[in-house]
């Protein structure tokens, strides 16, 4: 098993930025890769960024592109740099760990005012 404890999440001006960070812990010994996805109110849960563990190669979508960069910080914790956000940033971000099996955190929220 692997848990998952996200954190940086709250409310910021459009145009501001925030950092998330996922902290793993357990089995996360044969880690492949961590990333980020989100959930707006009335949309499905959509791929905003991952990175792999053995070579520390990254994507991210095309919305968030030259705006958001994903990083790992050490072996078990990646983090989420956001900058110039938008309104439509707004949603719930969930971190996801690739580790024989697919696990995810609890979400932490994000509000991007206008």
């Amino acid at each position: 098993q692997v848990q998952l404890v996200e954190s940086g999440g709250g409310l910021v001006q459009t145009g501001g930025s925030l950092r998330l960070s996922c902290a793993a812990s357990g089995r996360t010994g044969s880690m492949y890769a961590m990333g980020w996805f989100r959930q707006a109110p009335g949309k499905e849960r959509e791929f905003v960024a991952a990175i792999i563990s053995s070579d520390g190669s990254s994507t991210s979508a095309d919305s968030v592109k030259g705006r958001f960069t994903i990083s790992v910080d050490n072996a078990t914790t990646v983090s989420l740099q956001m900058n110039s956000l938008k309104p439509e940033d707004t949603a719930v971000y969930y971190c996801n760990a690739r580790v024989e099996g697919s696990y995810w955190g609890q979400g932490t929220q994000v509000t991007v005012s206008s």
